[in-house]
């Protein structure tokens, strides 16, 4: 017989039983429905961390100590969204004294001695636009274009005594200049809260011969694949950066993140597998005079592999695809209201933006799930199979009719 007589046969065997069957297929189906929703979570939890830390200021590419002859338009590709140029000083920074610091403390009473750190000069408008960055300020307003305007740390602030509107002065060799604070961030990332300040470029009288770039790109587009094209136009790769190498801790996470799913899929899957050989095997004992008839028949121990197997496949392939699709609705509507986690990541660097979560579906999230349910089913149903194959004939009907 061939093997297309047995798969129908399976599938009439499968919907006679229809309260077993509906059951079991219940059973994968929610297990693969929630697996997908969870993946999909997993994901949207990643993109929310990368989105968080690239968002923020350093874009998906990063590039320092470019030449002064190699301009942003230089790095304009398809795929590439905003190319901002930013100028390194590293100074000293001091107070006047006199004046009240945030507690009604003075400067001088506040530090005595000058604060080292990176004032980055650069255009306010079009970093406003790309960075989330300005939503960090919790004192002042974001410093205006064409002015002398600073912007400073909170560590910075509370180190010299100062608030919106006081006076600093930047040193850096022969150079001087005095700004005004015009706000006070703080990001939680120790990068940017211990050494940075702000300040537009057109404050600065004399601005470095190299300068850094944050590059952003579009959703999808690969940082490796635009840091290549760069390379074929003959500009120096190695003066940039990804994400992924000036943030590995980040990228270790992530990884951490999935091979925790994949256990996860692992886990529920098996449990689901072996209630799946349970339900399969009481199935079959409570058919086996059937069983024990094709035996009778000449069926051979092959074909009673098929008709159980087919069974199994047939079973996983309608609960899979309702799990699907239930597991992509939910999937769907969470990432149309977000899921919002704030309450549980105000203190994780990688959440300093946002903490809404927006599930997106994967190739991952979609067919792993039911794909691991089909293994572990098919590697269940040896059980129920062994129940049979090893079972004579006429055992099998003397049992049963003694």
């Amino acid at each position: 017989m061939t093997p297309a007589f047995w798969i129908r046969t399976a599938a009439a065997f499968i919907f006679r039983s229809g309260r077993s069957t509906a059951a079991l297929g219940a059973t994968i189906s929610m297990a693969v429905a929630a697996l997908v929703f969870i993946s999909a979570v997993a994901t949207g939890i990643n993109d929310c961390m990368i989105q968080n830390a690239t968002g923020l200021y350093s874009g998906q590419i990063s590039g320092t100590a470019l030449p002064a002859a190699l301009v942003p338009e230089d790095l304009e590709l398809p795929g590439v969204l905003t190319i901002l140029r930013r100028y390194l000083i590293p100074g000293m920074i001091s107070s006047p004294e006199g004046h009240a610091g945030p507690a009604g403390q003075t400067a001088a009473a506040a530090s005595s001695t000058d604060l080292s750190l990176t004032l980055v000069a650069l255009d306010p408008e079009p970093e406003k636009k790309a960075c989330a960055f300005w939503k960090k300020i919790i004192a002042g307003t974001y410093p205006a274009p064409e002015t002398d305007d600073i912007l400073i740390s909170r560590q910075t602030a509370m180190a010299l005594g100062v608030q919106p509107g006081n006076p600093l002065l930047f040193q850096s060799g022969s150079l001087e200049k005095q700004f005004r604070v015009a706000g006070i961030f703080a990001t939680g990332i120790p990068a940017m809260d211990q050494g940075l300040a702000f300040c537009p470029k057109a404050a600065m009288p004399v601005l470095p011969e190299t300068w850094s770039t944050a590059v952003f790109l579009m959703p999808g587009v690969s940082e490796t694949r635009i840091r290549s094209a760069w390379a074929e136009k003959g500009i120096d790769p190695s003066r940039f950066q990804t994400w992924q190498e000036t943030m590995p801790d980040l990228t270790q996470l992530i990884d951490l993140n999935r091979i925790s799913m994949g256990f996860v899929n692992v886990l529920v899957l098996g449990v689901v597998a072996f209630a799946t050989a349970a339900a399969f095997a009481i199935s079959i004992i409570s058919r086996l005079r059937e069983y024990g008839i094709m035996k009778t028949m000449g069926i051979t121990p092959g074909e009673t592999a098929l008709l159980i197997f087919s069974q199994v496949i047939l079973l996983n392939l309608l609960a899979a695809a309702a799990g699907i699709l239930l597991g992509a609705a939910m999937a769907a509507f969470a990432a149309g209201t977000g899921i919002d986690l704030s309450g549980f990541t105000s203190h994780n660097q990688y959440f300093v933006v946002s903490g809404v979560i927006v599930p997106r579906l994967t190739f991952f999230s979609l067919l792993l799930p039911p794909g691991l349910a089909l293994v572990f089913c098919l590697a269940a149903a040896a059980w129920p199979l062994l129940i049979v194959v090893r079972q004579q004939p006429a055992r099998i009907l003397r049992s049963i009719y003694p």
